[in-house]
């Protein structure tokens, strides 16, 4: 199950997380974003317990999209010990995702 990312929650859920994160920037409109949306909700769901998965929803988090200077949509970002280890532009297999991310 994926967490909803937000600016007041962050720090804890993403910085603060004992786990590595996988957080996918995305929004409503976004048609790759909408094609990412299964495949990161499985990743979710296969790596319970050992990756922590969250979404940040540019438009209502536009701030927090500002600080990571997200400019393309889907961006999915892995974070791991409270720093960003690796960014991804794009739509990619479930498999390329994960490699690319660290995984």
């Amino acid at each position: 199950m994926t967490v909803q990312i937000t600016s007041a929650n962050f720090q804890k859920e993403v910085l603060e997380s004992p786990i590595p994160v996988i957080v996918d920037f995305w929004a409503e409109w976004c048609r790759p974003c909408q094609m990412l949306g299964p495949i990161i909700e499985e990743i979710s769901n296969e790596k319970a317990g050992l990756i922590k998965v969250g979404k940040v929803n540019v438009d209502q988090e536009g701030v927090l999209a500002g600080q990571f200077r997200i400019s393309s949509i889907p961006t999915v970002m892995a974070f791991n010990n409270g720093k960003a280890t690796a960014q991804v532009i794009g739509l990619l297999r479930k498999d390329d995702l994960l490699k690319r991310l660290g995984f």
